[in-house]
């Protein structure tokens, strides 16, 4: 530093180096104006300015170097070299001009210091080339570490002063650029000086060709006139631009505050408002004193826009240069409309982002419009899509305009396929084509054209149904717009034709069969009965009746008899003829009518329907053969009407199913005989007993050994007003048949106890309870209740079942006994040995009492076998410690043989007949005895 300040005081002139110095400075301030100029000029100017600008910096800088070396003393005579002089003033200018071509652009640093480059190694190059051009007698040596200390002296203020010359506005930055040139250019030119030692030699001829020092300063002065006379042209130039700028933000200004209908307010890069116009005022409701300062966001409704929302279109706009959205804004009063924002980011002169401009509009109004458009759209289109028809919509001119999904899924078209302005028989070809997969649909297309023309004329006229084979039919409705054209819906009704058909087929046939049902078959066998009678000709019935059938369900479920049930079907239809007919009335009983002329016809047709159940069903390799009880009956023969021809089919069989033998069974004449006569015990028996035509008897019980009392059995007898006594055998299976035995035993057992309690003694009543009331759950309960109406102990209630009467069901019937004997009620088996007989049965139940039937001591003068019968009977009972009770003693040779077996109670009319109640029979004795 201190040879720079020894170079400049020592061989300089401070009175030139001061006006090199401020040559420099105006230079400077003139080229910073016209890089000013530079930016507000057409992009057809900016050329012209540019190298104006370049022009007066170099001639500046050159004028600079040359009025410093005239102030230069190095004690020599000293000329300069013409070409190296006004060569050097070309490289300061050319390399100035390519320098702010450079820094110009604005994509990045790299411009700024490759500028800075240029320039410098310009100025370098015009500083070294003048000193070049320094002609006197002496020689020049070079200090390398200076030379070096210039070049990097003179591109370090340029790097910042470019830009900020190019590309700012601000005084204080233009006067910042002209103070780093003149460092720049100033710096160059004494550290270059520094670095050259002048050494003396001997005198030398100068050149001719060389610029004298007054020759030098008239050049150098004609530069400074050129920079100066360039530098007012860029100041009034830049006078012009401003105050022309001014004009243009004023009457911006004046525009924005005078617009209304938009809320403009500009906002800094941190989105908060720094102006605000009369718009906004009148649209948000705040005053600019009110609202400068505040963030954007505090004018976005909270529940609807997000803080990070604002964020993001912030940095949206930062990033692409423009933001647009709508969404809801608050007012200051709280209130809420829909606006469209737009958001522009605003940058100065050099590029940088400086905030942002945002322009607002009110659109709640067209929102609402749009939304009730828009809404009125969608239900039209919802309701176009959701349409159970297809739809299309034709113009007077006959072409389509619109159609819904549903027509194009209808047709199994695809969305090509079909498209606005098509005619009619155009989308009938392509309908066709695309359900059929044939190009073969003329006749089709007729049709449908055909059924379209029909609907046009008589527009008020049902739908027509169009069939298109099997699988496809459609209902097709037109109605006539007043324009000309018309709108036609299509119903795909192949599902309902489907429906209605299988309905139709339900309800005249079996579900589970496929079978005909019972109104299929009355409807047969009316039909038959007209034709037969108009013909003179006869036709048979057949009723079939499955035997066993419970068995099956409750042996393997319900699931394997519905399937015997479709295996008998399946037979049935296999054997059947066209003329015949066969149906499922229900449960387990078929049906059949055959007309015939012939009676071996008749019966070769029943034969066929028994060989059904001749195969054997195999439910899980288990062979179970079916059987059938089948009843036929012949019209006219047998009737002449359904009911009786049904009725009469029936009896006959019934009569096969009572039957060991027959399986197949003719009506006969007899037969409604006895049918009759059960239907009518069946009706009597229901009011019996509140006619009081049932009475009670006792048969006593006695002990063999003591021939004491025991105990006595309750015997039921009916007097019928009109046939006299009615055996028990003849109404009891029939009471049973009709469920009347719940109401006539529930009677029988409390007349039963009633007269029990009644005795002042321990004997024990017997009453016989049937295989049906055991069925009933709620047995128990009822012996209960009779129990506690009466008075009587449970210990003298004795219930007698028979064998049979447990089989059937067995678990259950063991279950209600149970529940009986806990009660305290005795239990006996009545009968032994007539029914089933097992020994599993005593096994599974300690009953209190077993009863050996009258039959075996009646058979047993005759028969060894009765004898050897009650032998055993009365062994088990002893083997079991079971009382043994012999019905049907009547003579003494019965009393011996059970007291030689050891039989400890009997009953029979030689220990006493049937007889009227015992409390009735003590109070006629008393009466008698008095």
């Amino acid at each position: 530093m201190l040879p720079i300040l020894l170079c400049i005081q020592n061989q300089h002139d401070p009175w030139i180096v001061a006006l090199a110095a401020l040559v420099c400075v105006m230079s400077a301030l003139g080229a910073t104006m016209l890089c000013r100029q530079i930016q507000w000029a057409t992009q057809q100017a900016r050329i012209g300015w540019l190298m104006t600008a370049g022009i007066v910096t170099g001639l500046g800088i050159w004028a600079t170097h040359f009025i410093a070396m005239l102030g230069y003393d190095p004690g020599v005579i000293i000329g300069f070299d013409m070409l190296l002089t006004i060569g050097s003033l070309g490289i300061v200018v050319i390399s100035t001009i390519a320098a702010m071509a450079v820094a110009m652009h604005r994509q990045n640093h790299w411009h700024s210091f490759s500028g800075a480059l240029i320039m410098g190694g310009g100025i370098a190059g015009m500083h070294y080339a003048g000193m070049t051009a320094l002609e006197m007698p002496a020689v020049i040596l070079w200090d390398p570490a200076y030379v070096l200390a210039s070049m990097v002296l003179v591109v370090l203020p340029l790097i910042i002063a470019l830009p900020l010359a190019l590309h700012r506005r601000s005084s204080a930055t233009g006067l910042t650029a002209v103070l780093l040139i003149t460092t720049a250019v100033v710096s160059l030119h004494f550290t270059g000086m520094t670095a050259i030692s002048i050494i003396p030699s001997r005198a030398e001829v100068l050149n001719e060709a060389l610029f004298t020092p007054a020759t030098l300063s008239i050049l150098v002065f004609a530069a400074l006139l050129c920079v100066l006379a360039l530098s007012g042209i860029a100041a009034i130039a830049a006078r012009r631009t401003h105050r022309a700028v001014r004009d243009k933000d004023r009457q911006f200004t004046t525009l924005v505050n005078g617009i209304t209908d938009y809320a403009i307010y500009m906002l800094d890069t941190s989105g908060k408002v720094t102006h605000w116009n009369s718009g906004a005022e009148q649209m948000l409701g705040y005053n600019a004193e009110d609202v400068l300062g505040r963030h954007v966001g505090t004018f976005f409704s909270p529940d609807h826009v997000a803080p990070d929302d604002v964020k993001q279109a912030l940095a949206a706009a930062t990033l692409g240069g423009h933001f647009a959205g709508e969404s809801w804004q608050q007012r200051r009063n709280g209130s809420h409309f829909w606006a469209h924002s737009t958001l522009e980011k605003i940058s100065d002169e050099t590029g940088e982002h400086i905030g942002f401009a945002q322009i607002t509009r009110d659109m709640t109004r067209i929102k609402e419009d749009q939304d009730k458009i828009e809404q009125a759209r969608l239900h039209l289109d919802t309701a176009l899509e959701n349409m159970h028809q297809g739809l299309c919509l034709f113009g007077p001119d006959g072409r389509l305009i619109l159609h819904n999904q549903r027509f194009l899924s209808m047709w199994q078209l695809s969305a090509e396929a079909i498209q606005p302005g098509m005619l009619l028989d155009d989308v009938a070809r392509a309908s066709m084509i695309a359900r059929s997969g044939t190009d073969d649909v003329a006749d089709r297309i007729i049709k449908m054209r055909d059924d379209l023309a029909t609907a046009l004329a008589q527009p008020d006229s049902p739908a027509t149904v169009s069939e298109f084979g099997d699988d496809f039919v459609v209902s097709i409705a037109t109605t006539r717009l007043g324009d000309g054209g018309w709108v036609s819906t299509f119903e795909d009704i192949t599902h309902q034709r489907k429906s209605e058909a299988r309905i139709a087929h339900m309800a005249m046939h079996d579900g589970l069969t496929g079978l005909a049902n019972r109104s299929s078959f009355n409807a047969s066998v009316d039909s038959s009965i007209e034709q037969a009678a108009r013909n003179n000709a006869r036709f048979g019935l057949a009723v079939i009746d499955m035997d066993g059938f419970k068995d099956i369900n409750d042996t393997y479920g319900h699931a394997a008899g519905d399937d015997a049930l479709k295996l008998i079907a399946s037979r049935f239809k296999q054997v059947l003829k066209e003329t015949e007919t066969i149906a499922r009335l229900g449960g387990d009983e078929f049906a059949a009518i055959m007309p015939f002329d012939d009676d071996r016809d008749l019966a070769e047709f029943v034969d066929r329907l028994n060989a059904c159940f001749d195969l054997p069903w195999q439910p899980s390799e288990n062979d179970f053969l079916l059987k059938a009880s089948i009843g036929v009956a012949i019209y006219p023969d047998d009737g002449r009407t359904r009911e009786q021809l049904c009725n009469n089919a029936d009896l006959a069989m019934y009569r096969a199913k009572a039957s060991l033998e027959e399986r197949i069974c003719y009506y006969e004449k007899g037969m409604d005989e006895s049918a009759r006569y059960r239907r009518q015990i069946a009706g009597e028996l229901r009011s019996a007993i509140d006619r009081n035509e049932f009475y009670v008897l006792y048969q006593p019980q006695r002990s063999l050994k003591t021939q004491m009392l025991i105990g006595y059995e309750v015997l039921l007898r009916w007097q019928h007003p009109v046939r006299g006594l009615v055996s028990p055998a003849e109404f009891i299976p029939i009471a049973e048949e009709t469920g009347e035995i719940f109401r006539i035993g529930e009677w029988v057992l409390r007349e039963a106890c009633a007269e029990a309690a009644k005795w002042d003694n321990e004997l024990v009543i017997a009453v016989n309870i049937s295989a049906v009331q055991l069925s009933q759950p709620n047995l128990p309960e009822i012996l209960a209740q009779v129990l506690l109406e009466t008075g009587l102990p449970a210990r003298r209630l004795e219930i007698e079942i028979t064998e049979t009467a447990i089989i059937g069901d067995k678990a259950r019937a063991l279950h209600v006994l149970r529940r009986i004997k806990a009660m305290g009620i005795a239990i006996a088996i009545d009968d032994f040995g007539t029914g089933y007989s097992s020994l599993d049965t005593l096994n599974s139940f300690a009953f209190d009492k077993i009863k050996i039937d009258k039959s075996f001591l009646l058979l047993s003068h005759d028969r060894p076998q009765a004898r050897a019968i009650i032998r055993a009977v009365l062994a088990l009972g002893r083997s079991l410690d079971v009382p043994v009770l012999a019905e049907g003693v009547e003579s003494n040779a019965h009393v011996d043989l059970l007291e030689a077996e050891g039989c400890e109670q009997v009953q029979g009319y030689l220990f006493g007949r049937p007889g009227a109640a015992p409390s009735l029979a003590t109070l006629a004795i008393a009466s008698s005895g008095g």
